[in-house]
C-alpha cells in the first residue's frame, strides 16, 4: 500500500446534520432517520480524538429559517474543539448570531450561491478563518458541461447548472477560508469520497477542503487525502458506532497519513 505524505496534520471531522433539535442521518439526503443528542454526540466525539465537530441545521434553509441558537449553545457547552455551524446563512446578521452563540466557524451554502456577494461581506466583517463556503455538488453525467458536476441547494432538492469547481474557485477568489465539499451522490452510500470531485476542486483552489459524503472506512479517507483533501468529514460511521475517532485515527495513521494525536497522548502529570 503506499504511504500518503501530507504537510500539516489531517483534520477528522464528526458532522452532525440537525433537524429539529436532534441528529439525523439519511441517503443522498433523503430517508433521514434519528441518530441522537446533538450535544451528547459532540461531547463523545471530542472525548474521542475529534479535532472538529461540523453541525448543519438541514432544514433550516427549506423551513425558511435560521438554525437553532438553542442547538449551538448546546453543542458549544459541550465542546473544547473547534466548531463550525452552517444552515439557513443567509446575512450576515445571521453568522454575527451563530458566532455569539459559540461557532468558531460558519458555513453557507444556498444563500452563497443566490447571492455570492455575500461571501466577500463575511469575510470582510469576521475573517476568512471564519467563513466557510459549503459546496453540495452533483454529477451532471456524460452530457453535462464544464467539470461535469453541478451545485444541488436547498439541502439536495435543487440543481442549479452552476459549475462546482467553478463556483468553488470563484468562492476562494470571494476570500472564504475553507470549502466543505459534499458530493451528493456518494452521501450516505458507504461508497467513498468521490475523488474525481476531489481532484478538480483541489486543481481549482488554495484554500483547505474538507472532504463529506460516502465514507465508510479509513481507506476512504487515506484516498481523499491523496485526492487533496485537508481534513474529511464523516456521520454514519461515528453515528452507528462502526468506528471511533481514536481507531480511525489509528488505521490512517498505519496508512501513512499524518494526524493529530489524542488528547491522551499529550498528557502528562507531575510525579
Amino acid at each position: 500500500m503506499a504511504r500518503v505524505v501530507t504537510g500539516l496534520p489531517v483534520r477528522v471531522v464528526p458532522c452532525l446534520d440537525v433537524r429539529n433539535g436532534r441528529v439525523v442521518k439519511g441517503v443522498a439526503f433523503q430517508e433521514l432517520r434519528d441518530q441522537g443528542d446533538p450535544a451528547a454526540l459532540a461531547a463523545a466525539y471530542e472525548e474521542q480524538g475529534a479535532d472538529e465537530v461540523v453541525v448543519l441545521d438541514v432544514s433550516a434553509t427549506p423551513d425558511g429559517r435560521r438554525t437553532r441558537l438553542d442547538t449551538v449553545r448546546t453543542v458549544r457547552a459541550a465542546l473544547s474543539v473547534p466548531l463550525t455551524v452552517g444552515g439557513g446563512v443567509g446575512r450576515v446578521e445571521d453568522a454575527s448570531l451563530l458566532l455569539e452563540a459559540g461557532a468558531d466557524k460558519v458555513a453557507t451554502n444556498t444563500a452563497a450561491v443566490r447571492r455570492p456577494g455575500l461571501l466577500s461581506e463575511l469575510a470582510a466583517r469576521f475573517g476568512a478563518q471564519c467563513v466557510v463556503v459549503a459546496i453540495d455538488a452533483a454529477a451532471t453525467g456524460e452530457t453535462g458541461a464544464g467539470s461535469g458536476y453541478e451545485v444541488v441547494v436547498r439541502s439536495g432538492t435543487e440543481r442549479t447548472g452552476i459549475d462546482a469547481v467553478a463556483w468553488a474557485a470563484r468562492a476562494a477568489e470571494a476570500g472564504v477560508g475553507e470549502v466543505l465539499l459534499t458530493s451528493v451522490d456518494r452521501d450516505g452510500t458507504k461508497q467513498g469520497y468521490d475523488l474525481e470531485l476531489l481532484r478538480r476542486v483541489r486543481a481549482a483552489v488554495s484554500v483547505p477542503i474538507v472532504a463529506s459524503g460516502g465514507a465508510e472506512s479509513p481507506e476512504h479517507m487515506a484516498e481523499a487525502v491523496r485526492a487533496g483533501a485537508d481534513a474529511v468529514l464523516a456521520a454514519s460511521i461515528f453515528h452507528q458506532a462502526r468506528w471511533t475517532v481514536e481507531g480511525l485515527k489509528e488505521a490512517l495513521r498505519a496508512r501513512g497519513v499524518r494526524v493529530r494525536p489524542h488528547r491522551a497522548e499529550n498528557s502528562w502529570s507531575a510525579p
